[in-house]
């Protein structure tokens, strides 16, 4: 059961976030205690946002039958952190940014049309807003590792958070016909985005892992893994021309949809006026001992 002040946190987002533009931002809510939730833990930000702690573990990233940038399949040892439950709300956003630059309005859609710079900015907004370090320097968009704020997901945290300790094609199994149960895409989407939470979660309580908006990674986009790099917390390539998309969104076919599938995109094309209105994100936090909000 979620609790009272997680419930209460929500309604005042979709109040705040019904209509365009000029709305009043939701108010902060009182911090939440971390409640155990069928073996899950999970928190209520200072912002009212609900987090999922994703354990340390090790897992195989990549997949050998897909695409050639799945490639090579390998393990990966990742450090415990905290994954948002869902993707960014356009309540959510517009609270902090006092925007709303999505094309599917509706205050519990995921904000779309959204570049990997606004998201950046978005993290370091919400970091400073519940005075934590933000991880982001703004005129390079180096992340500081080290700082206690929120930053997008390395794609091996994103990955891992998808598989949720599996290794079928998504993270329910390996049957697409199951993937109506469990994300918005080209076949039931209706050529838009939809509430987040609507449909199965996976196994550690993410929604819309599969589907609904792409979601960004804070790496730089390289057409494979052959070039090697740390297996513990691995953070990608030092530079490049694309960030990361996984995930699908409501305008992809199954297999786009799978727990290894990637694309790479300029950081700020989505701001250009023809749309780009199947990109959004989530937010992560480190995980240092006992996280609280």
């Amino acid at each position: 059961m979620r609790q009272p002040m997680f419930i209460l946190a929500m309604f005042g987002l979709l109040l705040a976030g019904c209509s365009r533009g000029g709305d009043t931002p939701n108010p902060l809510v009182p911090p939440a205690k971390p409640a155990e939730t069928a073996g899950l833990t999970k928190i209520v930000t200072k912002t009212g946002v609900e987090m999922v702690l994703i354990p340390a573990g090790k897992f195989v990233m990549g997949d050998d039958r897909g695409e050639d940038d799945e490639k090579p399949a390998h393990e990966v040892e990742l450090s415990a952190f905290y994954i948002d439950a869902s993707e960014v709300t356009q309540a959510d956003y517009q609270a902090l940014m006092g925007r709303n630059p999505a094309k599917f309005l509706g205050a519990d859609r995921p904000v779309e049309r959204v570049s990997w710079h606004a998201a950046m900015l978005h993290c370091n907004m919400r970091s400073a807003r519940e005075g934590l370090k933000p991880c982001y320097d703004p005129k390079t968009q180096a992340c500081d590792f080290s700082a206690d704020g929120y930053r997008l997901p390395t794609e091996a945290e994103w990955e891992y958070a998808c598989r949720a300790g599996g290794r079928t094609r998504w993270s329910f199994g390996d049957d697409p016909a199951e993937l109506d149960k469990h994300a918005w895409f080209k076949a039931n989407a209706g050529k838009t985005t939809h509430p987040v939470r609507q449909k199965a979660p996976n196994t550690w309580g993410l929604y819309d892992v599969h589907g609904n908006v792409a979601e960004w990674c804070l790496d730089f986009y390289a057409e494979g893994y052959g070039s090697g790099g740390p297996s513990k917390d691995p953070r990608g390539p030092d530079r490049g021309e694309e960030r990361v998309l996984r995930g699908g969104s409501w305008n992809t076919g199954d297999e786009a949809c799978r727990s290894a599938a990637r694309k790479g995109e300029t950081p700020g094309l989505a701001d250009v006026c023809f749309g780009y209105e199947a990109y959004g994100f989530r937010c992560v936090r480190a995980s240092r001992g006992r996280v609280t909000p």
